[in-house]
């Protein structure tokens, strides 16, 4: 099946099957699976943790080896720059190391592993150009420049003296998208290139990967779990489940009439951004076979319980001969919101923004420099060590990572039961009954108590945590980038269980998160932060329907939708780089001024540097 605009495949994939040798015997990766990429064309395999789709791309760069893999049966069949097929699966890897890089680029998940911190980008970039290339020393740092240009990054000459360490995470994914283009291979292998960045550096380098690939007719395998990207970027869509191929088609027909159970489920499962639209209140997500059916809207109360004015963190940077404090990161800067009972604020805004600092800085995990924190009448900032640790009871933390806030030497059952016994809020068998009873709130067997951390799958141990968030029947739950590392389906799981315990327990939440589709959908306002500050404030529907700060704005059009007839294009995207947030000791900011365009919708006046 041949378009028009792509060329024949380029590389085919037939019956792979790859097994890992383990203590209990072989284990599966991928069963059996085949495709076609053909050049000019981008294919985006989806499917969650573990189905199989990375072992497919490490299969085709022969890498699958060094990960304890083994190709058991199949052909990996590669069109070369020189013409003629080859099979990859019988290439030796001395040949592989020439095609490795040269005529199969890859572009893996984790920039920071990729690069190596010891080598300047520059090193680094112009290392492959001399192998294959051939090239001398001057002439390949010319073509590094212009590599670095390609991938927009601001002041190249300066980039290549920089070490690794010194770029931000967009930066870092770039230069390794540089490095795999560096020789013009026929085949570039994406993994995951996205799912670690905010979202107007993932639009970028969307947008930049669908330029390259019109420009150079390279063929593109895009593997990722994030239905909106493939929305934003496939021409064909293979979806993957537990090792094999379920179902293949063009991007319109997989989106529109999805025909095997699991990919509807998927699809079902994807918060799209303006699917609230029209919509006062959140309210849980209709997923396919679940018991219960009826969506009931969250209104929670109209009495406040977190109040937080003129709340300030700063930073020391130290430097110097004697380490002096020479200058402050302005990590938050006069913010200021209320929280309702049983209602939602959601934080909005790339890393570095301060949204992590706001929800520690609340919570006095992180000591605020100024301002007042009230939750339910208590003065936070007023109160001593021993008084604090008494109110934690009221307010408790989920994390991003939970297998980093796990104990893995302890059994899941004592992880719940921790806080309980630390402040004795039960005692004798009572406390194993309380934990029990979190186990069935968050859909867990009781069977997994007598488990450990590692046992459990990422949403398995996302609920973990927030069972033992729950343990003290906390009135304030600050949940920091909670899902975004979860896998689609079960991501909307865990969203519609936080949803259904606030409804049932009145939870207010602080959300942080920086995905607009998650935010819209479980809000009932929206703190959109930049540089430290709120730059508009308001229910969520003012801000989500009617943006007025033009950062807002420049955010909402970066988000890609999950429908393939909505694709944006690169003039959508015009991003100014964030200045820095370290400003010298004697630097004193301006209060944060807003106007109030309609009832309870602020937008921030006084310059945010946008």
């Amino acid at each position: 099946m041949l378009d028009s605009t792509t060329g024949g495949p380029i590389a085919r994939i037939e019956k792979l099957r790859v097994e890992f040798q383990t203590k209990d015997g072989p284990v599966v990766g991928v069963e059996d699976v085949s495709f076609d990429i053909n050049s000019g064309e981008t294919v985006c395999v989806v499917g969650e943790s573990g189905s199989g789709k990375s072992v497919s791309s490490l299969s085709l760069m022969r890498l699958v080896e060094y990960g304890g893999g083994e190709i058991a049966n199949g052909r990996l069949l590669f069109e070369r720059k020189q013409g003629g097929e080859i099979d990859l699966a019988q290439t030796g890897q001395g040949m592989m190391r020439g095609i490795r890089g040269n005529e199969i680029g890859m572009i893996f998940q984790e920039p920071m592993t990729a690069l190596n911190p010891v080598f300047t980008v520059g090193r680094q970039l112009t290392e492959g150009l001399r192998v294959h290339k051939g090239m001398n020393r001057a002439e390949a740092e010319a073509r590094a420049l212009e590599l670095l240009r390609q991938v927009r990054i601001p002041e190249p000459e300066r980039r290549l003296k920089q070490y690794p360490h010194e770029l931000s995470g967009g930066m870092r994914q770039r230069v390794v998208i540089a490095m795999a283009l560096a020789c013009e291979p026929r085949l570039l292998i994406a993994d995951e290139p996205t799912t670690a960045l905010d979202v107007t550096i993932q639009a970028e380098i969307l947008a930049l990967i669908d330029r390259l690939k019109r420009e150079t007719g390279t063929a593109v395998m895009f593997i990722t779990h994030d239905m909106s990207v493939v929305a934003q970027m496939a021409d064909r869509v293979v979806v993957m489940f537990r090792g094999n191929k379920v179902e293949e088609g063009r991007v319109e027909q997989i989106f529109e009439s999805p025909q095997h159970p699991y990919t509807q489920a998927l699809l079902a499962a994807v918060p799209k951004l303006g699917e609230m639209t029209g919509k006062a209140l959140p309210e849980p997500m209709r997923l396919l076979g679940h018991k219960d059916s009826e969506v009931k809207p969250i209104k929670g109360q109209d009495k406040v319980l977190l109040n937080v004015q003129g709340l300030t963190t700063r930073f020391p940077v130290r430097g110097g001969f004697f380490r002096r404090h020479i200058s402050n990161v302005h990590a938050v800067e006069d913010v200021s919101f209320t929280i309702n009972k049983g209602q939602t604020l959601s934080l909005v805004g790339e890393s570095g923004c301060g949204k992590s600092s706001a929800g520690r800085s609340i919570l006095r995990l992180v000591e605020p420099m100024k301002g007042k924190i009230e939750l339910d009448g208590v003065d936070v900032m007023a109160l001593s060590a021993e008084q604090l640790r008494e109110e934690r009871r009221e307010m408790q933390m989920i994390f991003q990572d939970p297998f980093a806030s796990l104990n893995p030497q302890m059994q899941l059952a004592d992880q719940v039961a921790e806080p309980i016994h630390n402040y004795r809020t039960e005692t004798g068998s009572a406390v194993m009954d309380r934990v029990a009873g979190l186990f069935d709130r968050v859909e867990l067997p009781r069977s997994f108590m007598r488990r450990y951390p590692h046992e459990l799958s990422g949403g398995q141990r996302q609920r973990i945590a927030i069972a033992r968030a729950l343990a003290l029947n906390p009135k304030l739950i600050v949940s920091d980038e909670a899902v975004s590392a979860l896998d689609v389906s079960v991501q909307a799981q865990v969203l519609n269980l936080m949803m259904e315990l606030q409804a049932d327990l009145g939870l207010s939440y602080l959300f942080i998160s920086h995905d607009m589709a998650v935010v819209e959908r479980v809000s009932h306002n929206v703190g959109v932060m930049y540089l430290g500050r709120i730059v508009e404030l308001g229910p969520r529907q003012a801000v989500f329907e009617n943006p007025q700060h033009p950062y807002t704005q420049a955010l909402m059009k970066a988000v890609p939708i999950a429908d393939p007839r909505k694709r944006k294009s690169e003039k959508d995207l015009n991003f100014k780089p964030i200045p820095s947030p370290i400003h010298p000791v004697d630097y004193r900011p301006a209060p944060s001024e807003y106007n109030e365009v309609s009832p309870g919708h602020f937008v921030l006046t006084t310059d945010s540097g946008y």
